[in-house]
């Protein structure tokens, strides 16, 4: 585990590196601001945090779980202060503290991670299914009244889904799953009905999905059209390291949404498969890890932390190759994003802690 996650962040410093030159060079008159930025801010405190997860006691988590999402959830409600949450493209999901802008939604993947596998073990034993089911519903609808309000839907995604998992190997009967599943599925709808933009998302990727057509390229669709041209131009080897064409100003975000696209036509499809082997390697040893756990809670904490990497890895490459809609969740281990390198090298301290409990 530990092997892949440090190839994969190695693979992300060293495209990061490739594709950030330039922009780093025109805006801040250095070539490796970005690069620099994303060591300083992400992988340092990441490691330290990383490190630090790997050293504590597992009955450490499990105690103060509650604290700890509790200080994550004050954090989100901060972004919506003025002078201290910065609001950009109409989200409000930054939070500037000096020197520093984080986004406490990347910690808060991990940190409610944390509470639910703390929480349902301690539920499974104390109180009868009902109660769990209906107290569940309402924490999970806490968090997602915050992440509406920034709005912040596909960060939402990827914890309800991530939930599920863990309730569903709670122990939970699957009707109550099932359930839920129907009632997230309406409540994306009023989402998606209820702002333009992503109404017009999923009515391109509809269309380019099922009619095979563009899907309004020079438009909302632009960006799917355009990684979906650089994963094609790359081949079968891929036209080299730095080779890029559309990281130039053709491809948007091409540093953190869009980094497979640039490394589909960099490295080819024999490059992106590799890459894709190890993350389904890492996925594979945190189940490994899941199963032999010592306790529920471990197991939880373990099968939450490889769900949320393993779903955010498959949407991000899916919506890349316009198979999903685009969502704006950035590649594990890989993008450009300090606050959310630094929680994902902090939950594989935390794997690897459970993992020298076996």
């Amino acid at each position: 585990m530990l092997g892949s996650a440090a190839a994969l962040v190695a693979v992300g410093l060293l495209f990061l590196a490739s594709i950030s030159v330039s922009f780093s060079q025109k805006r801040f008159d250095n070539p490796f601001y970005f690069l620099w930025h994303q060591i300083g801010l992400g992988l340092m405190p990441g490691i330290v945090l990383g490190v630090l997860a790997y050293r504590l006691p597992l009955t450490f988590f499990k105690k103060w779980s509650w604290l700890i999402v509790l200080f994550n959830i004050f954090l989100l409600g901060l972004v919506f202060v003025p002078k201290i949450g910065l609001d950009l493209g109409g989200a409000s999901r930054w939070l500037h503290l000096g020197p520093v802008s984080f986004q406490p939604t990347e910690l808060l993947k991990l940190t409610f991670i944390l509470y639910l596998a703390s929480w349902l073990a301690s539920r499974k034993e104390k109180s009868g299914r009902g109660k769990t089911f209906l107290a569940f519903l309402f924490v999970l609808g806490v968090v997602a009244a915050f992440l509406i309000a920034q709005p912040d839907i596909s960060t939402l995604g990827i914890i309800v889904l991530t939930a599920l998992a863990m309730y569903f190997l709670s122990g939970a009967p699957l009707w109550h799953v099932i359930l839920m599943i129907c009632g997230g599925v309406s409540a994306l709808a009023i989402l998606i009905k209820s702002a333009g933009y992503r109404s017009q998302r999923w009515t391109v990727f509809l269309k380019s999905f099922f009619l095979r057509s563009d899907g309004d390229p020079l438009g909302i669709g632009y960006q799917v059209q355009q990684a979906i041209v650089s994963i094609g131009s790359g081949g079968l080897f891929g036209l080299g390291l730095g080779m890029s064409q559309q990281k130039f100003g053709n491809l948007p975000f091409p540093m953190s949404d869009s980094v497979f696209a640039v490394m589909g036509e960099e490295i080819g499809f024999a490059g992106c498969s590799l890459i894709i082997i190890i993350f389904l390697i890492f996925i594979v040893r945190g189940f490994m890890i899941t199963k032999r756990a010592p306790d529920i809670f471990c197991g939880l904490l373990a099968a939450g932390i490889s769900f949320w990497l393993g779903i955010q890895a498959f949407v991000n490459i899916a919506a890349m190759m316009g198979l999903l809609p685009l969502t704006g969740i950035p590649l594990p281990l890989i993008s450009y994003g300090g606050s959310a390198l630094t929680a994902e090298l902090a939950g594989i301290g935390i794997l690897l802690n459970v993992s020298r409990h076996i």
